[in-house]
């Protein structure tokens, strides 16, 4: 497909979105939001956000707290299967799904400012920017752009004054910007919709300043300096997250910019290539020593601090039918740097060394 026929289909998507303005302006990341909800109503739900440990004074928020703060629709099974209809699994099948439910309740994970603000800073820099059309008035826009997000996560953009969404901005700086995680592939992945009023930097020193961080992300674009091009700052008023299957919720503006992101995340796309090429049976290993269920692969999605989010394949017992979900691994103890993520992966796989399938 080509840059622009992506585009194309990209624009198509933003068709489908919900209202941003009084004009209705549509967004990918809401609608992937209703589909994660219907998914919840029909699973075993509830309103909470699962927090690293010690994080919160509770594991388990009360509606009235998490609606003030960050509101978050979550099953903690969401990407375990549901039996459904007539077939139901035998009753030992029944019980390890019910021990990985239980094991996935309570395994520690990030809170959700850090999670989606990891998401958008170690995103590749690109996502879809939806824009109120100067053009076809009433309808909305979408354009691929690049951006860099500076310290408080505002996404850093620089734009040609003939592109159709700096146009659009001129008349209309309400907009919003979709971005997807770095190793999307589908629905059960991450992705984020920032949305609030993209406004020229004025600033010479701050013009130069969001230069050099666009330029870390994007150290080709060779075009930034071109006279026709003029410097975007999206100042974020909420932020609408879709974590997978059942998990979704919202940021306030204000929580977004206080947030940080987790500093292994980082390098962690290093970590999980490594052992998934060279170690892939270590992680199987340690899937069946520390959740403890029987899986017939592992495949590492992503790494924090707190632990893993792996992709199992799965065939149960008396069964010729694999079944591929993500899981939550927790690390031993929380991890502070490359040492420590190295040193407690070799420990967990010492430990698990027992559990390697036999070839």
């Amino acid at each position: 497909m080509s840059p622009c026929s992506a585009g194309s289909a990209m624009r198509n998507t933003t068709r489908l979105r919900g209202q941003v303005c009084p004009r209705t302006l549509r967004v990918a990341g809401f609608a992937l939001s209703t589909v994660a909800a219907c998914r919840w109503a029909v699973t075993t739900a509830f309103l909470s956000w699962r927090p690293s440990a010690g994080s919160l004074p509770s594991a388990r928020r009360g509606v009235s707290e998490v609606a003030s703060r960050h509101r978050f629709i979550a099953s903690e099974a969401g990407h375990i299967p549901n039996y459904k209809g007539d077939f139901q699994p035998d009753e030992e099948e029944q019980l390890v799904q019910q021990k990985l439910r239980d094991h996935q309740a309570t395994a520690p994970r990030l809170d959700a400012a850090t999670e989606v603000r990891t998401l958008v800073e170690y995103n590749h820099g690109w996502g879809v920017m939806s824009t109120n059309s100067g053009s076809m008035p009433g309808y909305p826009s979408g354009s691929v752009v690049g951006f860099a997000p500076d310290e408080k996560g505002r996404p850093l953009m620089v734009f040609s004054s003939m592109s159709d969404h700096t146009q659009d901005l001129k008349k209309d700086s309400r907009c919003s910007i979709t971005i997807a995680a770095k190793e999307f592939k589908g629905a059960a992945d991450g992705r984020a919709n920032l949305i609030g009023e993209a406004t020229p930097i004025e600033s010479e020193e701050e013009r130069k300043a969001a230069r050099e961080i666009y330029l870390k992300k994007h150290p080709k674009a060779f075009w930034i300096d071109f006279g026709d091009f003029t410097w975007y700052r999206l100042e974020v008023k909420q932020v609408r997250f879709v974590g997978g299957f059942a998990r979704a919720g919202a940021i306030s503006g204000k929580d977004w910019a206080s947030a940080q992101p987790d500093p292994i995340s980082a390098f962690a796309g290093g970590v999980a290539a490594h052992m998934n090429k060279d170690h892939r049976s270590s992680t199987v290993a340690m899937v069946r020593n520390y959740v403890g269920i029987d899986v017939d692969d592992a495949e590492i999605v992503s790494v924090d601090s707190l632990g893993m989010f792996l992709q199992v394949t799965r065939t149960p017992k008396d069964s010729d039918q694999s079944q591929q979900y993500k899981i939550r691994l927790p690390f031993i103890r929380k991890l502070n740097d490359r040492k420590d993520a190295h040193s407690v992966i070799v420990e967990m796989s010492q430990a698990s060394a027992e559990f390697i399938p036999e070839k």
